[in-house]
């Protein structure tokens, strides 16, 4: 029997499928009212066309999980709106489109192993590992002694996305990001 999520057990990626699509959890929040019966509050992304769904459940509903396959591939290059990836048993490369990618494009880099996410063979997403180390190219300059605060300053990594880091970052320095979140984790 396939294995089949019960809407309470609905964490941040979790799949499953419903009314003939298969969704992802995006954001979930359960919801336990002083009157009436708890429900769970959720933000869908449909894994196939990329719409995004706004729905309550009852914590006891059910659903089938859907049959993600994840292949470990590698990211080679980037070439105009294409990105390529080549699968790291048999060789064979497929190129991919940002919207397939999504938000992981931020915490990727040339060589980079990462997970492809398909359904029913459609590539829905690219996972990049949790914690990805990357080196800052531009930022302000800091001020030595000031690592007390938590404010941040705006830095730019090697593969172009911007993070904010705190202020005693230079250029040069690899730090770490967690993919969950995006936000800075520590200097390496």
């Amino acid at each position: 029997m396939a294995e089949v999520y019960m809407a309470g057990d609905f964490r941040n990626g979790t799949t499953f499928e419903m009314d003939g699509n298969v969704y992802k959890v995006v954001e979930f929040q359960h919801v336990k009212p002083g009157k009436g019966a708890a429900f769970v509050r959720t933000k869908l992304k449909n894994v196939i066309n990329g719409s995004v769904l706004e729905k309550t459940f009852n914590p006891s509903e059910k659903y089938p999980a859907a049959q993600i396959e994840k292949r470990d591939m590698q990211y080679l290059y980037q070439d105009g709106d294409l990105y390529y990836f080549m699968d790291n048993e048999t060789y064979e490369q497929i190129p991919l489109n940002k919207e397939q990618i999504g938000d992981s494009l931020k915490f990727m880099k040339e060589n980079m192993n990462v997970k492809i996410l398909s359904y029913k063979g459609n590539v829905f997403a690219v996972e990049p590992p949790i914690f990805v180390e990357l080196e800052v190219t531009y930022t302000e300059p800091g001020f030595s002694g000031n690592t007390t605060t938590t404010a941040g300053k705006p830095a730019t990594l090697e593969n172009g996305y911007e993070i904010s880091v705190p202020l005693f970052v230079n250029i040069g320095d690899v730090i770490r990001i967690d993919t969950r979140t995006g936000e800075y984790m520590e200097r390496i």
